[in-house]
């Protein structure tokens, strides 16, 4: 375990996971601690996150990313728009090899941290794209798309319509419930589900809202 991981922040982690109701595996606990530790270290220079508290980041990053899981499904292709430090985008491929997962940044810094913790975690699964999302033009559509406190859910919709299809789903994991930001969603979207999520360790709301693409 690195140095600038703590015996506490695993614990937290374990615990925290569990509390979400996922068993993780010991690479699985490996890889996300792993990933914290580059996130700690890069942090310094790069300011990849708000959260300058190593102690804050297992349950304000890690938690809060993985408390989407149950809502993942059996969808083969995720894009994690606007990822920043990565999340949840490669939370979700540490947790789901089997998935193809891409993670979108128009901040240069942003997608080399990125491209640093595909290689050091080996993550296979994983493809960075450095790009603004209304002109990334992937060979096929995302059977999803996620974003974290990217952006209205307006714009959300606006600028990833072309990344996904009628069979897409897009999850907008959001603080407070956003009842303005439904009313001004556009015609051609609909809300499927909404859903209050607990995170472990972290104050205040977390929503999840699901949205489709109406035919």
């Amino acid at each position: 375990m690195s140095s600038l991981v703590t015996e506490q922040h695993a614990e937290e982690l374990s615990t925290g996971a569990r509390s979400l109701g996922i068993e993780l595996s010991e690479q699985q606990h490996a890889q996300l601690l792993g990933y914290l530790a580059l996130l700690i270290k890069w942090n310094k220079a790069y300011n990849l996150t708000a959260v300058r508290n190593p102690d804050e980041m297992v349950s304000r990053h890690l938690l809060d990313s993985l408390s989407i899981l149950a809502h993942i499904g059996d969808s083969p292709s995720w894009l994690d728009v606007g990822s920043g430090g990565g999340m949840p985008g490669i939370p979700l491929a540490i947790m789901f090899p089997e998935k193809q997962v891409t993670t979108l940044d128009s901040n240069g810094k942003k997608t080399r941290f990125q491209t640093q913790v595909k290689l050091e975690l080996k993550l296979d699964n994983l493809q960075v794209v450095h790009s603004r999302a209304e002109n990334f033009q992937p060979a096929q559509p995302f059977a999803g798309i996620v974003s974290r406190a990217f952006s209205s859910l307006e714009d959300f919709a606006n600028w990833t319509r072309h990344l996904g299809d009628g069979q897409t789903r897009w999850l907008a994991m959001k603080g407070l419930h956003p009842a303005d930001e439904l009313v001004a969603l556009p015609a051609d979207f609909h809300l499927d589900s909404e859903n209050a999520l607990a995170v472990p360790g972290c104050q205040g709301q977390r929503h999840l809202l699901i949205l489709r693409r109406t035919a």
